[in-house]
């Protein structure tokens, strides 16, 4: 390609923190060992009759171990392990649709992972018939993320029989030579097989998850995989900045931190997907994921539905969400509790008939203002800040950058802003006064 000139101006020293990618608030980061499984039955016995509730379900195997990978997954390669899994999962949704008694109006039920694919398709098959009876749901939307690598057409079969309406790719990169780097080699060919057998299984809507910032990912390496992937069509698009915290995630010490792409790079790299998919006719929904005008994405940031959650940017407007499984992420307006991580615990807790529940926080008034805030920026570039009190004084750099207006309490993200969403949002985020071990991702 031409030389990328790019669109939006560069501000080195407004980007030099690492900052959450909020896809809650208070982030992970605070949850602590206190708020455990009594305060999931709480949560459950508060839901009120006919309350929109999603599930998510997480699958932690995957047949091939990524390097890069942060999410909790481990190889399934012994079969007694996996079914010992799907043993427990079976138990806890008889737990908690036992306490809900059909309180809840089930809308969605995602499953991640890890692969939810790493699963023989007859246990997916029986996983799914299982919570669409005991959350009386036939009429909940499916969505899944799969692994190109061990996709089948038996499971895009499954799929289709199940009317799945959503599935996401992992693709990450199309250049042989980063997934070489990353540990995650799927040629493009598999990746269009994958696409066609979604398609003929009448799956209407594919995502593609992208990264740049990759070992020695150039800027020609994210053009061709962007050209690529548009030939495919899929209707989403989810482009992440890679997150290297080896010292958090041991299996990032492969990678070589040396062929990293630096700061300025990784700037040219969301710039250059940021331009080239709205050229190719998606649309930008916040900071990271792009949609086809008509997508339910789309609609919901025209409408004021779209939301932010552990799934990123999403028109899931659900007041509750309910996690199943090891390290799931269980969200209500008043608590976020998440699951016991080590699956082998998670299965002794199960068993024994106790909600795996053990970490979390209790969200306060103003955690609860504050969130709104943060999501309200992210989403829709605008917020207004009267509910929190006195302005913060970290923001008045990206006022005078020209990069935040600010017109008595509400303020609202220039057009050039993109970029610096994130550490604008932080501003706000009253858990993050000073910085400590690195957590988290490249604000780009």
């Amino acid at each position: 390609m031409d030389k990328f000139t790019g669109m939006w101006t560069y501000h080195p020293d407004l980007l030099a923190t690492p900052v959450p990618r909020y896809t809650s608030y208070p982030t992970a980061a605070e949850f602590t060992d206190g708020p455990g499984n009594t305060e999931m039955a709480e949560a459950l016995d508060l839901i009120t009759p006919g309350t929109p509730t999603s599930l998510y379900v997480h699958i932690p195997f995957c047949e091939k171990i990524c390097w890069y990978c942060g999410c909790n997954t481990s190889a399934a390669n012994r079969e007694s392990r996996v079914t010992a899994y799907l043993d427990a999962l079976h138990d806890e949704i008889a737990l908690v649709a036992g306490r809900l008694n059909g309180r809840a109006q089930i809308g969605r039920i995602a499953f991640g992972g890890g692969s939810p694919n790493a699963l023989a398709p007859a246990d997916f098959l029986m996983l799914v018939e299982t919570l669409r009876h005991r959350f009386d749901a036939a009429n909940a939307e499916i969505s899944v993320e799969i692994d190109p690598r061990s996709f089948t057409r038996e499971w895009a079969g499954v799929l289709g029989a199940l009317g799945t309406g959503r599935v996401s790719l992992g693709v990450q990169t199309f250049s042989e030579p980063v997934q070489r780097a990353i540990g995650r080699v799927q040629p493009t060919a598999m990746i269009r097989q994958t696409v066609d057998w979604l398609r003929l299984a009448g799956v209407s809507s594919i995502n593609f998850d992208l990264m740049y910032g990759l070992p020695g990912q150039s800027i020609d390496d994210l053009f061709e995989t962007l050209a690529i992937a548009r030939t495919m069509a899929p209707e989403r698009i989810a482009l992440f900045g890679y997150a290297h915290v080896p010292q958090l995630i041991a299996r990032q010490q492969r990678i070589d931190a040396s062929a990293l792409p630096d700061a300025t790079l990784r700037f040219d790299q969301m710039a250059l997907g940021h331009e080239y998919l709205l050229d190719a006719g998606y649309r930008a929904i916040g900071f990271d994921h792009f949609a086809v005008a008509d997508d339910p994405l789309a609609t919901a940031l025209d409408t004021g539905r779209l939301r932010r959650n552990f799934q990123g940017f999403t028109d899931d407007d659900a007041a509750n969400l309910i996690g199943f499984g090891a390290t799931s992420i269980s969200s209500f307006a008043d608590r976020i509790l998440q699951s016991e991580k080590n699956s082998g615990r998670y299965r002794m807790l199960v068993s024994s008939g106790r909600l795996p529940q053990n970490r979390g926080i209790m969200r306060t008034a103003d955690d609860r203002r504050r969130g709104a805030v943060i999501e309200a920026l992210l989403c829709y570039g605008r917020a207004d800040t009267a509910a929190i009190g006195a302005m913060p004084a970290k923001l008045d750099r990206f006022i005078e950058r020209g990069l935040v207006r600010r017109t008595g309490t509400a303020i609202e993200l220039a057009e050039d802003a993109l970029p610096y969403a994130r550490a604008i949002a932080a501003c706000f985020d009253a858990h993050r006064q000073a910085p400590g071990v690195r957590q988290f991702s490249n604000a780009v």
